[in-house]
């Protein structure tokens, strides 16, 4: 008995042709069909997660796993992307990521290629932050070219805060134990909520106008980026742009950054940091303050004792005139001393030189020359010529000195006379140049003495 069903079919009577079998793909070509209909099919897209198993390969790529409650997939992001980041990625981040859904082919797996990262929850104000600052970059406001030096000896100091904030107490303390000396100017202003952008900038147009401040600190405390929003605004980058007074920012902490930051001259980690920044510390100044007061005492000591010597030495080249007269006297005769041994030594050197010729003379003449008399009587005569004529200029000269001794004030004084001079040392001619009770000093041959007028004639 035959059977059946082990039979092969055969081809069919009514003569249609056998079924065609479905064709066998590769799993290659599976997998890549699957991933071009996947990515068409969503394309770009935002998707929220929490980060897990982040990992950096030594390539620049990221790698991580995005989850919820009920689901996760394998995500990348190319060393490109990874680069322009605003804040580092950690595991158990919730964040929302811009991807393309893939298929990583060598595996089969689902993958999220990842292209921007946003912090979840708060990735509209996120978004508005960078566009601002990307357009304010862009502008010019950052730019550390017309940022100005902030004093670090500021006398008054204009703090823009809100009068109930615990950065303002900081900021306060701070101040008053580095420099209690520092006058401080408080510009009220919301620092958070509705409006608090609009008055943080008027509190800074304000104390431009007033013009008191030598530098402004504008703070706040820290917290989250919406608390922080309104130092995100234009309006407050505005005005800190355009304020003629140097701004230090301290808002939030070391941690936090605000548009207000950038454009500020200089921004603090924290609202204590921003007021160490503008007052020296006292007590870190004190030793040096020491150090210059010596240097001080030691240039003034110095300076007086050069000026001392200086007055000594001019005092000791101050001479009487009648004794700079008397050592000219006294030079004169040494002098006149000197011109007669010259003289006489001339005399003596050309007499015995005449004697020598003439005996030379004699000696080849066989006999004393006929001129030899008359060349005797005028050696002789020249002689007494030269001494009469020192004679008279000794004459001359001891009578100039009896006439300069003559009209010596103080020759006048030994004969009972006195000058009466003022106390501005001026001398008195005229009993009209004085009046009654006027102290005056006379001066006698021999010392001075003090006396009052009391009648005048």
């Amino acid at each position: 008995m035959n059977d059946s069903s082990s039979v092969p079919p055969g081809p069919a009577r009514s003569g249609v042709g056998p079924l065609t079998p479905p064709p066998v793909l590769p799993v290659s070509l599976l997998v890549s069909s699957a991933r071009l209909l996947l990515e068409r099919h969503l394309g770009l897209a935002w998707v929220a997660g929490e980060i897990s198993g982040f990992t950096r390969a030594a390539s620049g790529h990221v790698y991580f796993t995005l989850k919820d409650a009920a689901a996760q997939v394998r995500c990348v992001m190319f060393r490109l992307r990874a680069q322009s980041l605003a804040f580092p990625l950690k595991d158990g981040m919730a964040v929302e990521v811009r991807a393309v859904p893939t298929i990583y082919e060598p595996k089969g797996e689902l993958q999220l290629t990842v292209d921007a990262v946003r912090l979840a929850g708060m990735g509209a104000l996120y978004e508005r932050f960078v566009r601002l600052k990307d357009k304010l970059q862009a502008a010019g406001w950052f730019a550390e070219g017309r940022k100005r030096p902030v004093p670090t000896h500021a006398n008054v100091i204009g703090i823009v805060t809100s009068t109930r904030a615990a950065a303002l107490r900081d900021v306060l303390t701070t101040l008053c134990r580095r420099w209690p000396a520092a006058r401080i100017i408080i510009y009220p202003a919301s620092v958070q909520g509705a409006g608090a952008a609009r008055e943080i900038a008027a509190a800074i147009a304000i104390a431009n106008a007033h013009a008191h401040a030598d530098v402004l600190i504008v703070c706040r405390g820290g917290g989250s980026l919406e608390d922080l929003w309104a130092f995100n605004e234009e309006l407050v980058a505005r005005a800190v742009f355009e304020s003629a007074l140097p701004v230090v920012s301290g808002v939030g902490h070391e941690t936090d950054f605000t548009i207000c930051d950038f454009v500020a001259d200089v921004r603090a980690a924290t609202p204590t940091a921003a007021a160490s920044l503008v007052v020296a510390d006292r007590a870190a100044m004190s030793p040096r303050l020491a150090q210059l007061g010596r240097r001080l005492g030691r240039t003034a000591d110095h300076a007086l004792a050069t000026r001392v010597q200086r007055v000594d030495h001019a005092s000791r080249r101050l001479i009487h005139p009648a004794a700079r007269i008397a050592a000219q006297r006294d030079l004169a005769t040494a002098l006149a001393l000197r011109l007669a041994r010259a003289w006489r030594r001339m005399l003596d050197r050309e007499r015995q030189g005449v004697s020598t010729l003439a005996n030379r003379l004699a000696r080849e003449l066989r006999a004393p020359l006929p001129q030899a008399a008359s060349v005797a009587g005028a050696l002789e005569s020249w002689r007494r010529r030269g001494m009469e004529s020192v004679g008279r200029r000794a004459l001359r000269l001891e009578a100039l000195a009896q006439n300069l001794a003559h009209l010596d004030p103080r020759a006048v004084l030994t004969r009972g006379y006195a000058i009466v001079a003022r106390a501005d040392g001026t001398i008195v001619r005229d009993s009209a140049e004085v009046e009654p009770e006027d102290v005056v000093q006379l001066t006698f041959a021999r010392g001075t003495a003090d006396a009052a007028i009391t009648r005048r004639d």
